[in-house]
C-alpha cells in the first residue's frame, strides 16, 4: 500500500498493483452463489481487509457496508463472528442480502420446498390480470409462464410465514425469472434473446432451491451464526443512523456510467411487488440518470477531478456528464456520512474501478481518493488489484457480454483499494 498526502500520485500511473488484494486462499462459500449479481464484491476481500487492519491493532466487532449490494460482506463478517451493519437502496439487493447471513434449519427448509412444488404442480390457478396484463411482463414473458410463475408465488404465500424462511424462497424464485424470460443469457443490458429456450418455472425453481439447501448445510459446517445483523434497505445517504458505531467500513461504490440496477433487476422488483414500475426504483440511486438535476449548484459542491470529468463529457453527451457529475457529488456525501458513522481511530476500506464513456476517462478512483483527503481522513492509501473475471475475458461485445475479442469495447482489468482512519 501506497501512502498519499495528494492525488498527483494517480496522475504519474504509478501506484503498484498489490498481490495481497488479488486472491483469497480459502474456498468461496456456495452461499454467495445462490443469486446472480452483477459486479459483486470478492468475498475474501472482506477476510484480508479485517485481518489486515486487526493486525494494526485495530479492534472490530462491529463491520459496516453501506452499500452492501447482495451482502457478500454480511456473509463473511458473520463467517469471522462479526456485527454487521449493511444499508442498500435496491430492495432486491437486501432480500439477497438478508437470506445470505441468515441461518436456518435444512430439515425445514426440506419440507417447505417438497409443499411449494406440490401445490404449484397441481395448482390451475390463474394469475390475475396485473401480471399478465403488467407491459414489461408481457414484454420478457409468455402468458403460460407468467401463469406457472404466479402458481410457485402464491405457493410460497401461503405456505411459508413471513420473516428468514419467506425470504429464502423468494430469494430462490427471483433468481429464476431471467432464465424463465426472454432476458439475453449473461448480459449486462435488458436485452431479449428471442431464439432463447425458456426455463421452465417449477423445474428450474426445483433446481434452485435444492442448490440453495445444498449452501446452507455447506456454510453450517463453517460459519456459527451468531453475529448481529442489521440490514437496512434504504438510501444510505438518507438513512437516519447513531454517530460513530462502526469499528471498520469495508465497502465497494456502485461505478459511474454503469448499469442502471433498477433496470438489471426489474423482473424481481415487479414480481415481488416492491413496484408496479421498476423506473421508480432508480430515484435516488447514485449516478442514476433520472435524478441529474441541478447541475449548477452541485457543480460548486465537487472536487477538481469531478469538475474536469463533467467538462469533457458535457461536450459529447449532455445527460450523461450530469449523471457523473451527481455520481462524484453523492459519493462525496457519502464520505461525509462515513466518516460520522466510524469510530475514531477506527479503517475504512474501498474498493473501487475506474471507467470510460466515449472515450473519456472517469477516474473514480482518484476522485475518492481526494475526497477522503478533503475531509481529513489520516493516513490514506493506494494500491492495485485485478479483477479476476476481466484479466482473460478484457472486452465486451455489442451485447455486453465479457470476451476475449479484441473487436469488442476494451474494459478495465484491475480497481483500486483505498483504506484511511479517521
Amino acid at each position: 500500500m501506497q501512502t498519499i498526502t495528494d492525488i498527483s500520485i494517480f496522475e504519474r500511473n504509478r501506484i503498484a498493483e498489490n498481490d495481497l488484494w488479488n486472491v483469497g486462499e480459502q474456498k468461496e462459500l456456495l452461499l454467495h452463489r445462490i443469486h446472480a449479481y452483477p459486479a459483486k464484491f470478492p468475498p475474501f476481500l472482506v477476510q484480508k481487509f479485517i485481518e489486515h487492519f486487526e493486525n494494526r491493532g485495530k479492534e472490530i466487532r462491529l463491520v459496516a457496508d453501506p452499500f452492501c449490494g447482495c451482502g457478500t460482506s454480511a456473509l463473511e463478517s458473520v463467517k469471522l463472528g462479526k456485527d454487521f451493519w449493511g444499508c442498500d437502496i435496491n430492495p432486491v439487493a437486501t432480500l439477497i442480502a438478508r437470506t445470505k447471513s441468515s441461518a436456518y434449519r435444512p430439515t425445514y427448509l426440506n419440507q417447505l420446498h417438497e409443499a411449494i412444488i406440490l401445490r404449484a404442480t397441481v395448482s390451475s390457478a390463474k394469475a390475475p390480470k396485473r401480471y399478465y396484463e403488467n407491459q414489461r411482463l408481457k414484454y420478457w414473458f409468455d402468458p403460460d409462464t407468467i401463469h406457472r410463475l404466479f402458481r410457485l408465488l402464491l405457493s410460497i404465500d401461503k405456505l411459508v410465514p413471513g420473516g428468514k424462511y419467506r425470504d429464502f424462497f423468494l430469494t430462490g424464485f427471483s433468481n429464476i425469472l431471467k432464465p424463465c424470460s426472454r432476458w439475453l443469457t449473461k448480459s449486462i443490458k435488458p436485452q431479449i434473446d428471442p431464439h432463447k429456450t425458456l426455463a421452465q418455472p417449477t423445474i428450474a425453481f426445483d433446481k434452485q432451491i435444492k442448490m440453495m439447501i445444498k449452501a446452507v448445510k455447506e456454510a453450517h459446517k463453517s460459519v456459527e451464526f451468531q453475529s448481529r445483523v442489521s440490514i437496512v434497505n434504504r438510501n444510505f445517504l438518507n438513512v437516519q443512523v447513531q454517530d460513530s458505531f462502526a469499528d471498520v467500513i469495508i465497502t465497494s461504490p456502485p461505478y459511474v456510467t454503469s448499469y442502471e440496477y433498477a433496470d438489471l433487476h426489474q423482473l424481481s422488483a415487479i414480481w415481488l411487488r416492491y413496484t408496479d414500475d421498476y423506473r421508480n426504483l432508480r430515484k435516488g440511486t447514485i449516478g442514476s440518470e433520472h435524478h441529474s438535476n441541478e447541475t449548477g449548484e452541485i457543480y460548486e459542491h465537487v472536487n477538481q477531478v469531478a469538475k474536469g470529468t463533467y467538462d469533457k463529457l458535457r461536450k459529447l453527451d449532455s445527460s450523461k456528464a450530469k449523471s457523473v457529475l451527481r455520481y462524484f457529488y453523492d459519493l462525496e456525501l457519502a464520505v461525509k456520512r462515513i466518516k460520522q458513522i466510524v469510530k475514531m481511530g477506527s479503517s475504512v476500506a474501498f474498493v473501487i474501478g475506474n471507467t470510460s464513456y466515449k472515450g473519456v476517462h472517469v477516474d473514480n478512483a482518484k476522485s475518492l481518493a481526494q475526497s477522503l483527503l478533503d475531509n481529513n481522513f489520516k493516513n490514506v492509501q493506494v494500491s492495485r488489484r485485478k479483477i479476476s473475471y476481466k484479466i482473460l475475458t478484457p472486452y465486451r461485445n455489442e451485447l455486453g457480454r465479457f470476451t476475449s475479442h479484441a473487436h469488442g469495447r476494451k474494459v478495465y482489468s484491475h480497481e483500486y483499494v483505498l483504506t484511511c482512519e479517521k
